[in-house]
């Protein structure tokens, strides 16, 4: 998959989570938690520390703010959307559905 598709796929994946975030503000904490879990489990891993750093720091902003920064379509979006501790907050389903329109948006170019 190119990183253009790729990168349109995870923007609207982030918008998705950004939505979510004013009816479930508790996904914060879930995103706080997989940072947690993935420190102790990648702590040897110096790069991946600066992200998941990165993230606990934005998680400390407001909400809109974190929706803000989820949702920029900018080169430093699709840096942090790379790693984001949201994964997994939108079903399966509704992904292959984004996946599907993203294609059929592509091949209709």
């Amino acid at each position: 998959m190119r990183h253009e598709v790729h990168d349109r796929i995870s923007l609207e994946v982030a918008r998705r989570v950004a939505a979510r975030l004013t009816l479930q503000p508790e996904l914060i904490e879930e995103a706080r938690g997989n940072l947690r879990r993935w420190i102790l489990r990648n702590g040897h891993v110096p790069g991946l520390m600066r992200g998941y750093q990165e993230w606990l720091a934005i998680l400390e902003r407001p909400v809109t703010e974190v929706q803000t920064i989820l949702t920029q379509d900018t080169d430093e979006g699709q840096r942090l959307r790379q790693n984001t501790p949201f994964i997994l907050m939108i079903p399966e389903e509704e992904i292959a559905a984004i996946r599907a329109a993203v294609f059929n948006d592509q091949r209709a170019a």
